[in-house]
């Protein structure tokens, strides 16, 4: 609360009070508010409850909220404005609070105090100068005064400091994500050159869905493979290959049995047909067909 700009501030003289319901030296019973009596828990004669602010002493700040209300008649004529919980009041004075006759020691129960309202409450009561309790008419205008510029200050410097933290922590958070985006890019980029670096190292004879490349399949081949003979049967080509040997072995036979013969192969003959003449001996294969063909 002592973080947030003040909207109102003044002095006051303070005491203190502690109503748990006990009914212990004057306890008038549980406090006004519905919260329950606390340490930060004060009671004032006109504020609204639930209004929140911090006192300063020697030098010392103590946040608060208004739970309750009072003091009764020390308020009468704005003497006392401020009922400050025991147990902070004790903190105040450097002594202890004694829990079993609720009662702080040291026996000064008065202090004088500066106030600083940072929020006014939604509860019963009236917001701006104090005034005594039952007494709306009677406002205590002394006990309101203008906010001391070092406060303001003080204030402008912790929202400042607050707006550069924050500004801080957003660049931190930026550099966070940079980096976490350059890593992202550089593992991407590694993942991308090994997934590279493993297809130019996958063996070429396999092809992209498992089977055999047609290089090495060629290379499997067998003599049975390129006939076509895998179920013992020769292939259409090498059937026509046997059919074209035969006739090719008559072929020759025919050209050789039709050479001249005479004394020599290639003997000249009137109508100058070389070896194509008709043959004149007469113990030849030649004479044998020249007589099958009717020739003598």
């Amino acid at each position: 609360m002592s973080n947030d700009t003040p909207i109102q501030y003044g002095e006051v003289t303070a005491t203190y009070f502690w109503d748990d319901g006990s009914g212990i030296n004057g306890d008038t019973g549980a406090p006004a508010g519905g919260e329950p009596m606390q340490e930060g828990l004060f009671s004032s004669p006109s504020w609204p409850l639930g209004t929140e602010g911090y006192i300063v002493y020697e030098g010392e700040e103590y946040d608060f909220f208004i739970g309750d209300r009072g003091p009764g008649n020390p308020s009468q004529d704005c003497d006392v404005l401020l009922d400050i919980d025991g147990k902070t009041f004790a903190k105040m004075m450097g002594t202890e609070f004694d829990e079993s006759s609720l009662t702080v020691g040291g026996g000064n129960g008065h202090a004088e105090v500066e106030y600083y309202i940072t929020e006014w409450g939604d509860g019963a009561g009236t917001e701006g100068a104090p005034h005594p309790f039952m007494e709306e008419g009677n406002s205590c205008e002394d006990a309101v005064s203008p906010i001391p510029e070092e406060a303001q200050a003080s204030e402008e410097e912790s929202s400042e400091e607050s707006s550069e933290d924050a500004s801080e922590d957003e660049a931190a958070q930026e550099e966070s994500e940079s980096s976490e985006e350059s890593a992202d890019d550089g593992s991407e980029e590694q993942d991308a050159q090994e997934e590279e670096s493993e297809e130019s190292a996958a063996p070429t004879d396999e092809s992209e869905d498992g089977g055999v490349s047609a290089e090495t399949a060629a290379n499997d081949l067998s003599g049975a493979e390129l006939t076509g003979a895998d179920n013992g049967m020769l292939s259409g080509t090498g059937l026509l290959t046997l059919a074209l040997v035969p006739a090719i072995l008559v072929a020759m036979l025919f050209v050789w049995s039709r050479r001249a013969a005479g004394a020599h192969a290639g003997a000249a003959d009137n109508d100058g047909k070389g070896l194509m003449a008709e043959s004149n001996g007469r113990h030849s294969l030649g004479s044998l067909l020249d007589k099958l063909r009717g020739r003598k």
